[in-house]
């Protein structure tokens, strides 16, 4: 992959591959003066936000030293006025087809209630970041939409708002959006109007729950000019405290640990250990405003992703480039399997995100439906969401979504059920003719459903199997309404399976 990387009046061309994570020491790169140079025209809003950063600093410090946790806490007040978010919706999302058949992954239901990037958003919200953006473009009208009616009332403050941007063309540029780093740059000119410190780099498809404002002191109190956070997979022994650098030997980057000299491939500090595979990128970057304009505009104007080219570039330059670690549960949900799988973990409680607790807060579009009404059926381990008509059933270990009407004596195990976007009431259940078929929307009767994804506004009919009786790992039936992915079997949005039938 080549970009171009501008210095003055010369240009680089850098041949890079795609980069890796290993974790190694620090060997502390001097960057160039002319990279570190601030603009002498930043304003005086932002000069006081660092003053007041600073005096906060000061103010907390006593005979004992400093207060922390108050330090954290007022320091955090600052962050609305002082940080812009910009969620990117990256990537067409191949490989959870045909669930993004015709929405993006971002705008995914997921546990009955959420949309995937609700998580994304409330932890903005949560961290007191309220200046947020959404970058959108595959596939947007159902996220645009979420998006647009969501949020408005959270109490997001005088200033805050959380807007969408979509892809366009202009008469300077015909093209689309050619990755995250070039929907960032597509958008400048609308980002330079807001007075803030940093700009917070999110993907809108990812699962976890996080305090951006830690990340963003990590970022401050290092000096970095890019801080990126990195995921340990779940595991609990990382110490986020410690400092992390990028390094660039022979056009490779690699994950070092801050001021200890040695060339070994893990890192070990007391107890801790830092093996090369056990961390990746969460693709979450914390840049500094001036930074991310200079990079985008003169030195990387050719580069349309961050993660392969304008971290990499900024490396190369002599920038300061830090990895944060987060030890927290982080899922990207990049396939079919993981995303079953983080619907069903939604079932435990307690579980690594939250979906049970009131605090800290999930937000997300509320749902105008009557209670889900319950007739003699049989419900365990299981989540339901509003507006379901549950007849004498059986359902086990499984997610079902709002509206979701099931059938006497229909049986639903370890399942998905996204539910639909029409409410009916009973009696139209069981009688309504729709779209010209006599299968109405829902789960029909003494049907059998296990192991399976069903999206929404699908119409199966009654003594129907889904259960996959071969184990077909693999199996294409779009024409049919339906595929098989990993061994789950994913019913499409609007199909309609008829009375008999067995998948």
């Amino acid at each position: 992959m080549k970009f171009r990387v501008h210095g003055g009046s010369k240009g680089i061309t850098f041949l890079w591959r795609r980069p890796k994570f290993v974790a190694m020491v620090m060997l502390h790169l001097a960057p160039p003066s002319y990279l570190i140079r601030r603009h002498n025209s930043i304003s005086m809003q932002h000069s006081e936000l660092k003053l007041q950063r600073s005096s906060l600093k000061q103010s907390q410090v006593s005979s004992d030293g400093v207060d922390s946790r108050s330090l954290w806490q007022s320091e955090k007040k600052l962050l609305n006025q002082s940080v812009l978010a910009i969620i990117c919706d990256e990537e067409p999302g191949t490989k959870l087809y045909p669930l993004t058949k015709r929405r993006s992954k971002s705008a995914l239901p997921i546990a009955a209630h959420y949309r995937i990037i609700d998580f994304v958003v409330s932890n903005c919200i949560n961290s007191d970041i309220t200046k947020i953006y959404a970058l959108t473009q595959f596939n947007s009208t159902s996220l645009n939409s979420h998006i647009s009616r969501a949020y408005s009332d959270v109490g997001l403050g005088k200033d805050g708002f959380v807007e969408v941007l979509t892809s366009y063309q202009s008469t300077e540029d015909l093209g689309w959006f050619k990755g995250n780093a070039d929907a960032v740059r597509k958008w400048l000119w609308r980002l330079e109007e807001h007075q803030v410190e940093d700009v917070l780099v999110l993907p809108g498809h990812h699962l976890y729950e996080m305090d951006y404002g830690r990340l963003i002191s990590a970022h401050r109190d290092t000096g970095a000019h890019i801080t990126m956070a990195m995921a340990a997979n779940g595991r609990r022994n990382y110490d986020t405290s410690l400092n992390f650098l990028l390094r660039d030997p022979v056009h490779e980057l690699k994950l070092t640990l801050g001021s200890i000299q040695d060339q070994s491939l893990i890192v070990t500090t007391g107890t801790r250990t830092y093996p090369d595979l056990d961390v990746k990128n969460m693709g979450v970057y914390v840049i500094s405003k001036d930074v991310l304009f200079r990079l985008l505009r003169e030195e990387l104007p050719y580069a349309y992703d961050f993660e392969t080219e304008v971290i990499q570039g900024a490396v190369s330059l002599g920038m300061k480039v830090h990895a944060y670690m987060f030890d927290g549960h982080w899922d990207d949900l990049m396939s079919i399997q993981a995303f079953y799988q983080a619907n069903m973990e939604s079932i435990s409680k307690p579980f690594n995100i939250n979906f049970h607790n009131k605090q800290p807060a999930v937000y997300t579009l509320p749902n105008y439906v009557p209670p889900t009404t319950i007739s003699d059926a049989v419900v365990k381990s299981s989540i339901v969401g509003d507006g379901c008509l549950l007849n004498r059933c059986k359902i086990s270990h499984s997610v079902i979504g709002k509206g979701t009407c099931i059938g006497d004596g229909a049986t639903i195990e370890k399942s998905v059920v996204m539910g639909s976007d029409i409410y009916q009431a009973e009696l139209q259940w069981n009688t309504a003719l729709l779209q010209g078929s006599d299968i109405p929307v829902g789960i029909g009767e003494k049907t059998h459903i296990q192991k399976a994804i069903i999206d929404k506004n699908a119409r199966i009919g009654k003594n129907v199997k889904i259960i996959n009786r071969d184990s077909v790992q693999q199996c294409d039936r779009e024409a049919c309404g339906y595929i098989i992915s990993g061994g789950i079997v994913i019913v499409m949005k609007n199909a309609i399976i008829p009375d008999g039938s067995i998948l």
